[in-house]
């Protein structure tokens, strides 16, 4: 049965909330603390309520032109050879939040949490394949070899 939601409730419950996890860490610091800032506004609109949203998803775009023009400076600044299909894939996440900015300003916040949700799904595999090659690089440009990460292992005994 699908979860109720009256107008100021946020369906939390639909899927467990984004949370920013060392397992998200690719190595390349400035990288990292872009995909961290991500992940938070990913989870503040997923669960925040309804009357937040116009705001958070204006926030959430402005974040992700910034984060994504990041991006494609250091590809283009050293010459990535898979920048083309990464930046396709910003493309079409820009393209997709503007979409959604203008149904949201209908009213329309189910299609403001399907893309929270869409975002939640897309970004674990974005950050593992042309993320993670992009860490690589640019850790191999700048500092002559492959990240180091080191995660926590948070796991209960």
């Amino acid at each position: 049965m699908p979860p109720t939601e009256t107008p100021d409730t946020p369906i939390a419950d639909v899927a467990a909330p984004m949370q920013w996890s060392d397992a998200y860490l690719l190595g390349y610091g400035p990288m990292d603390a872009l995909h961290e800032e991500f992940v938070t506004l990913v989870h503040q609109l997923q669960t925040a309520p309804d009357a937040d949203l116009p705001g958070l998803l204006d926030a959430f775009a402005e974040h992700a032109q910034r984060h994504f023009s990041e991006e494609e400076a250091w590809m283009e600044e050293t010459n990535f050879p898979a920048r083309g299909c990464h930046a396709d894939e910003h493309a079409a996440v820009m393209k997709s939040v503007q979409e959604v900015r203008e149904v949201l300003a209908q009213g329309r916040s189910d299609v403001c949490r399907s893309l929270a949700q869409a975002l939640a799904d897309w970004f674990p595999g974005h950050a593992d394949y042309l993320d993670s090659a992009l860490s690589h690089w640019m850790c191999k440009r700048r500092l002559g070899g492959k990240p180091v990460v080191i995660r926590r292992n948070l796991q209960k005994s």
